[in-house]
């Protein structure tokens, strides 16, 4: 059930008051577009109050645009509804959708759906990201330059302000979507996001995840589509009483990792309604710009220094793992993790000529592959020590594991530049 209060809900659009002297200018500016503000809330009673009155004055004085704000109640149990109706009510600019369930991504999804603003913003209600972000924020989607546009707590330039654990955890998982994705954002999860309106009601349908993984999840079939997507460095402090269950979510997130990588791989990410944007020309008449494919010699110096690192890795983690852990789940752990690296790295550094032939989940899942035949091997060679050597010195395994390592190496160079990074133009 959807339910909507406030002057918005019959369709009038509104905005704060102008100092005289400003009026006329921002008049002009304001039909250029108009923002709507989403403000999610779950039992936020006593915190709304204070979030609205900030950001409507600040929304009042440095947002040159037409402006209003959507508070979500997310089926709250406590009087979130009734103060967030008394606030509609009594500020200009204001509305309230009632929803009888929760879920951040439900509350998004129903927002930006019934908007019609021409750009859709969300932050979180403890207003944890500085307001000083937003305009830099809106400008590259107002003019078309970007489709969506993110702030990001681990930008260069970005002012952070939270506990250690909470720091580690978002890095890693970053991390882990950049590694498996070849994500080129840097920051999923802060709340603190905008969109134009055009492009986003096309995304929703194929946006799964109704809870926390919604941001994630729209970043990736944003960037599978070809959409811009545009980072702003913002100053961020942690709230200290966040509701967020880490380990739940952290499960959940990578479930959902999984379930994106298998609908790229299958081609159901793939948006066809999306508008899209021109391949890249010269401005200059008499420029000429070619993509050409990496040559051989650079291709092998890449590799080799990938693969040194990748090995350096490898090596390193089997000798930590195996003292945990059987030698062959050691080794699977220790290239599981490096394989992920290693074929991420090649795709930005050696093969940039033909990265963009392939969806990036579909080279994945071709790395693994082949990583599949390179662990069949190096432990094919592990096993031979074992049944040649009784109880061979750890130091001996790693001898041989470095040549087995070495030989797959050369056959996954191979396998990549031949099968992965096919260039279709390439003379056999």
């Amino acid at each position: 059930m959807i339910r909507l209060s406030g002057a918005l809900a019959t369709g009038e659009q509104a905005h704060a008051p102008e100092p005289g002297n400003e009026r006329q200018r921002r008049e002009t500016v304001r039909r250029t577009a108009t923002v709507d503000v989403i403000i999610p809330v779950y039992n936020e009673e006593k915190s709304l109050p204070g979030c609205i009155r900030v950001l409507h004055e600040y929304l009042g004085e440095h947002i040159p645009f037409e402006w209003t704000i959507t508070v979500v109640n997310n089926a709250s149990t406590d009087a979130t509804q009734n103060v967030a109706e008394e606030l509609a009510a009594g500020t200009e600019g204001v509305r309230v959708i009632q929803l009888d369930r929760k879920g951040r991504g439900h509350a998004l999804r129903t927002a930006w759906s019934t908007s019609d603003a021409d750009i859709v913003v969300y932050m979180d209600v403890d207003l944890s990201t500085g307001l000083d972000a937003l305009l830099p924020l809106i400008a590259p989607l107002t003019n078309g330059h970007s489709d969506l546009a993110i702030g990001s707590r681990l930008a260069p330039g970005a002012r952070t302000i939270r506990g250690p654990k909470r720091e580690m955890i978002s890095r890693c998982y970053n991390s882990l979507i950049r590694l498996s994705h070849g994500a080129r954002f840097s920051d999923a999860q802060c709340g603190f996001k905008a969109a134009r309106t055009e492009v986003i009601r096309p995304l929703l349908p194929h946006l799964k995840d109704d809870n926390w993984f919604f941001d994630t999840e729209l970043l990736l079939l944003a960037e599978h589509n070809g959409l811009r997507v545009h980072e702003v460095p913002v100053d961020w402090v942690e709230d200290t009483d966040t509701r967020v269950q880490v380990s739940k979510t952290a499960v959940e997130d990578i479930r959902g990792l999984i379930r994106v990588a298998r609908d790229k791989a299958t081609g159901a990410a793939k948006v066809e309604s999306l508008p899209r944007r021109p391949d890249p020309t010269p401005t200059h008449p008499d420029a000429v710009i070619a993509r050409r494919e990496t040559g051989l010699l650079w291709q092998i110096l890449s590799f080799g220094l990938v693969g040194v690192l990748s090995t350096a890795a490898n090596l390193l983690l089997y000798a930590i793992f195996r003292t945990f852990w059987p030698l062959l789940l050691a080794n699977f752990l220790a290239l599981t993790i490096t394989t992920l690296f290693n074929t991420e790295a090649n795709r930005r550094l050696t093969f940039i000529g033909v990265r963009g032939s392939r969806p990036t989940s579909l080279v994945h899942l071709q790395g693994l592959i082949i990583f599949a035949f390179y662990y069949a091997f190096t432990s094919g060679a592990l096993l031979a020590l074992n049944l040649a050597v009784s109880r061979p010195s750890t130091r001996l395994e790693l001898v041989v594991l470095l040549l087995a390592s070495a030989i797959g190496t050369v056959g996954r160079f191979v396998a990549l530049r031949g099968w992965v990074f096919k260039n279709p133009n390439r003379k056999a």
